[in-house]
């Protein structure tokens, strides 16, 4: 087994091991071996450092003994070669702890990411809607970040500063303890100061990371609709509304930088106060008259221990910040971090009944947009809908998908579809929706979406297989994001061949023939009766001239469905019949399109043309006759 792979399974086996991922210790649980490695490494680190300061006083006051006499050189070099040689077992340490460290915030990065987007995958389009573009993409990346920064630092700050702070003091309160407790009493001033900012730390955290996720959606408007500003000629409005989004950004970054990073200054020159104690105490001591007798290397070593405490006091006080910052994000993404089981989406559902009784919907707080629906559809049946614009077609085709509660029953092999598991409703209905949701991948990936399987059928079905042969890298070809690099049809058609790979007993098509000239749509749609010789097809469109095909018409019409065949719908719906005419001919036969217009339109000028031209040239001879 190839190393990719083993790795790719113990990533899997801890991703599975997660219990409870909306509550911060699972992520300390799950990643143990890891934080054991970084607790000996730490406590090694962390111990060792009291080596410096006992070192430097002892070269200190052997420096002083050579001075007068009372050392060699040879005994300055001991110091320093074991001085060096302990440094080296201590920045080794250093660098192990920090590894693992880092280790352990990528993998909760990756975990917490997982987690987030499994629970955005399942979420329903009117729940991502009502999220936002923008915020979405705030707490899958920025708050997620910042949240496992705050991990990181307390898990760094555990040891470089809880570990060093208790070695620090008690080898401070091993020289002299009076001393040390009267330098030490200005510690705990920045960790109450940083406390106390707690709030504003917070409030101003919240702010910018709301502020982004609308400076988010800000751009990613911008992009997407960048030609229609200006088209309409709007590109100063929408630019004066950017800067207004980016100068709110760029100011409530500010406020929260202020309150992270300004004050681990004031941290330390609080901690730092007790320095002075040490200078007026520590010299008595060296001159004989103070609480303990020192000579020139505990005075030294005392006060080189004292200053690291206080940067590592300082650092104490800096980390609460982060975890205050990171207690922001983490309340922002909690809500999507919620332990849920999901089925395997990939068991289909065999063919059956459709049974639609009594249906009503309406959006929350809305009047109804249709009510009491009523059809029954076999296998291999072909439903049309149409109906005037903004009748409800496509809202009937996503009361299939359940994104909003409805009235009456729908039911498929007897059981209700609201009562369906996530995993039975996936393996119930396919969707494709009028606006093709394309990948900013390859034609063969947009098409199986990982599954084994031969894409040039489906390419066949929808007519475009011709088209991609002739790409530069055929089936390799990348689309663009949304299917930038294809056309409109072609977007179309690839989005119809990946639902006809992904077969359902249940397929829901709004408009996939929109884009396409009449003479492919009829061979397309010849090829899906074909493949769904065994599936429900619930057509919606407002191009009529394939509906004498369909089993069964409905008809919408000012909050009504009427259903029945073709040839009922003509008969009782006198505006089905009047849009059916204006679409074909009287006798059933088509219209000619608008292109054949154009070309009989070109044709007869070109007649007229000719005419014209032969008359002006037989005036010519008659004229050059008369001359002659």
């Amino acid at each position: 087994m190839r190393s990719e792979e083993k790795t790719s399974m113990i990533n899997e086996m801890q991703r599975k091991k997660i219990s409870g991922p909306d509550r911060i210790l699972s992520y300390f649980k799950m990643q143990w071996p890891i934080l054991l490695a970084v607790t000996v490494s730490g406590l090694i680190y962390n111990i060792g450092l009291l080596a410096g300061p006992w070192y430097e006083g002892q070269m200190t006051g052997c420096l002083v003994n050579i001075l007068g006499g009372n050392a060699g050189y040879s005994d300055m070099l001991v110091l320093v070669i074991s001085y060096v040689t302990v440094i080296a077992v201590v920045q080794i340490s250093r660098y192990i702890k920090r590894f693992y460290v880092r280790r352990f915030a990528n993998n909760v990065n990756r975990d917490m990411k997982e987690i987030l987007y499994g629970s955005l995958v399942h979420r329903s389009r009117a729940q991502l809607e009502e999220e936002g573009a923008g915020n979405v993409m705030t707490k899958a990346i920025l708050d997620v970040d910042d949240c496992v920064e705050g991990m990181r630092k307390f898990t760094t700050e555990i040891f470089d500063t809880g570990v060093a702070l208790a070695a620090y003091a008690g080898l401070l309160l091993y020289y002299d303890w009076r001393l040390a407790i009267l330098s030490m009493l200005f510690l705990p001033v920045s960790y109450v100061l940083a406390e106390k900012m707690k709030s504003n730390v917070q409030r101003t955290g919240a702010a910018y990371k709301e502020q982004s996720g609308a400076l988010s959606a800000a751009t990613l408007d911008r992009a997407t609709n960048a030609i229609t500003y200006r088209v309409y000629g709007r590109e100063k409005e929408r630019e004066q509304a950017y800067e207004e989004n980016l100068t709110a950004y760029e100011k409530s970054a500010v406020r929260a930088n202020i309150w992270s990073t300004a004050f681990p200054p004031l941290y330390r020159i609080i901690s730092m106060t007790g320095v002075l104690f040490i200078l007026y105490f520590g010299s008595k001591n060296v001159l004989g008259n103070g609480w303990k007798v020192w000579n020139v290397a505990s005075f030294t070593t005392f006060l080189s221990c004292f200053i690291k405490l206080s940067v590592k006091s300082s650092h104490a006080a800096k980390l609460f910040n982060a975890v205050h910052k990171a207690q922001v994000s983490w309340k922002r993404i909690k809500p999507l971090m919620k332990e849920d089981s999901y089925e395997d989406d990939n068991r289909l559902l065999k063919p059956g009944i459709l049974e639609v009784s009594h249906v009503s919907f309406a959006y929350p707080g809305g009047g109804k947009i249709y009510e009491d629906l009523s059809f029954l559809a076999a296998p291999g049946q072909i439903i049309g809908v149409t109906g005037a614009v903004a009748c409800g077609k496509s809202t009937l085709g996503k009361t299939f998908l359940c994104e909003y509660p409805y009235e009456g029953r729908i039911r498929f092999h007897g059981k209700e579809l609201s009562e369906m598991t996530r995993a039975e409703r996936t393996g119930m209905v396919g969707y494709l929706g009028h606006d093709p949701e394309l990948f900013n991948d390859t034609v063969r990936n947009n098409i199986l979406l990982g599954d084994d399987d031969d894409p040039e059928k489906y390419l066949k079905a929808v007519c475009f297989d011709g088209e991609v042969a002739e790409m530069e890298e055929g089936m390799d070809t990348i689309v663009g994001n949304g299917g930038v690099r294809l056309s409109g049809g072609q977007a179309q058609r690839l989005a119809l061949a990946r639902t006809l790979c992904h077969k359902r007993p249940v397929w829901i098509l709004d408009d996939p023939f929109s884009a396409l000239d009449r003479k492919t749509e009829e061979e397309v749609f010849a090829n899906l009766k074909k493949l769904a010789s065994d599936s429900i097809v619930i057509l919606l469109s407002h191009r009529l001239y394939l509906f004498p095909q369909m089993n069964q018409v409905l008809w919408m019409e000012d909050g009504k469905v009427a259903v029945g065949t073709h040839e009922q719908i003509l008969a009782k719906c006198p505006e089905y019949a009047r849009l059916y005419e204006a679409q074909a001919g009287s006798d059933g036969s088509p219209k000619k399109t608008l292109q054949q217009e154009w070309q009989m339109q070109n044709k007869t000028l070109g007649d007229r043309t000719s005419e014209e031209g032969n008359k002006v040239s037989a005036n010519q001879k008659n004229t050059e006759g008369r001359r002659d």
